[in-house]
């Protein structure tokens, strides 16, 4: 661009009319305007100044018969050689510069030349974007692999069979996620906002809650831990954010409002109820299981875990697992490894077969005699010597708390802490008995 200044100041010239009138010896020639290039006196002339200007007079030069030589009418502008070898060279070097500058300038040059409109947007658009930028860097890519054996080479090959979202605990490289994401898994990758890839090993997981940590060996600085916030304090109606990798599309950003609070679903891997889930209209897709449901402020609410959808894909309707239900657990799993989740030790009939029967409880299908309920003395259902079924205790309370169905009970124990003595109220035969029952944890599983 500075070359392309250099020419036109060089060249910066000004058209004033000029009046030639020709000789009176020929009536043919009258008065005439024509525009004659005048030379900026800041420089010096140059060889097109000469051209033009030469062109310019030698149109009013009389033809035919006039061209006399006291007829003529030139202008003799002399010329030094070593001046307009000069200018020449000087022309040369810049329209080579430009050419130069033209082609191979970077991009960011030639955008200094566009100019765009400032974008506009709204106060809450602006909100929505910062909290998009500020929590991305927290959120992973999960992908669970499995070994297969080829039919034919029987080679034993290692091939992706789910993937999934998750987020960044804490600093040490703990990054929380759903536990059907990572299940089966034989070996399991994270990528992390800036698709670097690492080996991740499993911490520990809670299949009754759907809830798993993982351990990756990145630098602390590319770690940034997610914001923890409180789900106790929700209300319905209030604006959500959920960030995930919906059919490997990473980091996509979906929002809603809360729809409904303390929903119950089952977890996927065990079947039992999950307690007091958010339920939200914000798009969760497959994929999305594991990622982090946000409030406004860009605070954790909920782990994306699951949708409501008769073909797979979002229906409006998704559910996440409170974050004051996480916390306790990921608190556990990184101490310990594992969920210290109290039991009474029993097989409870499913809640239809109850009410077919007519009553209201839980009925104790097994209760092992090493288990605290079997320990305590609650009877299951067995058979007698002519093979009629004789139905064991049903449960219709347990301290002071009425239970309905397998989901009150579990809703009980959540409460409770292992070695807590708690009184369980059974229905046996036609009369109530209350057994006092010890909670224990949950045997180790090979």
């Amino acid at each position: 661009m500075a070359a392309y200044s250099l020419i036109c100041s060089y060249f910066s010239a000004t058209f004033t009319p000029t009046a030639t009138v020709s000789r009176s010896t020929s009536s043919r020639f009258s008065l005439s305007k024509s525009p004659t290039l005048h030379r900026n006196p800041k420089f010096r002339a140059g060889p097109i100044s000469y051209a033009l200007r030469n062109s310019s007079h030698r149109n009013y030069v009389a033809s035919g018969s006039d061209r006399q030589s006291g007829d003529r009418s030139f202008f003799l502008l002399g010329k030094n050689p070593l001046s307009s070898a000069l200018d020449s060279l000087f022309v040369l070097c810049a329209s080579v510069t430009l050419s130069f500058a033209l082609f191979f300038a970077d991009v960011d040059s030639a955008l200094a030349f566009v100019v765009n409109p400032p974008r506009k947007l709204q106060s809450d658009e602006l909100a929505t974007v910062r909290l998009f930028q500020e929590n991305t860097p927290s959120v992973v890519y999960i992908t669970n692999l499995a070994v297969r054996q080829d039919a034919f080479t029987l080679d034993v090959l290692e091939v992706p069979q789910g993937s999934g979202s998750g987020f960044v605990w804490d600093k040490e490289g703990n990054v929380v996620t759903n536990y059907h994401v990572i299940r089966g898994a034989s070996d399991l990758k994270v990528t992390l906002a800036d698709q670097t890839t690492y080996d991740a090993k499993v911490v520990g997981f809670d299949q009754d809650k759907d809830v798993a940590v993982l351990h990756v060996n990145a630098p602390k600085d590319k770690l940034r831990p997610i914001p923890v916030g409180v789900s106790a304090d929700l209300l319905v109606g209030q604006k959500v954010y959920a960030i995930g990798n919906p059919f490997g599309l990473d980091h996509t950003l979906t929002t809603g409002v809360i729809s409904g609070l303390r929903r119950e679903i089952s977890s996927a891997a065990t079947g039992r109820p999950i307690q007091d889930v958010i339920q939200t209209d914000a798009a969760i897709n497959p994929g999305n299981s594991g990622g982090p449901l946000l409030d406004s402020s860009g605070n954790l609410i909920g782990i994306n875990t699951a949708i409501y959808s008769p073909s797979g894909a979002s229906s409006g309707v998704g559910f996440s697992i409170p974050v004051d239900t996480v916390s306790g657990i990921v608190d556990q799993l990184v101490r310990f490894g594992k969920v210290t989740r109290p039991i009474l030790g029993i097989k409870f009939a499913p809640d239809q077969s109850v009410e077919q029967l007519g009553v209201s409880g839980v009925l104790v299908l097994d209760a092992p005699p090493t288990g605290p309920a079997g320990k305590a003395g609650l009877q299951p259902t067995k058979r007698d010597a002519y093979g009629r079924l004789i139905l064991g205790d049903i449960i219709t309370s347990v301290n002071g708390k009425k239970v309905t169905n397998g989901s009150d009970l579990y809703r009980i124990l959540d409460q409770c802490k292992v070695g807590d003595k708690v009184i369980v109220e059974v229905l046996r035969g036609d009369h109530k008995e209350k057994v006092p029952v010890t909670l224990e944890t949950t045997p180790e599983e090979t």
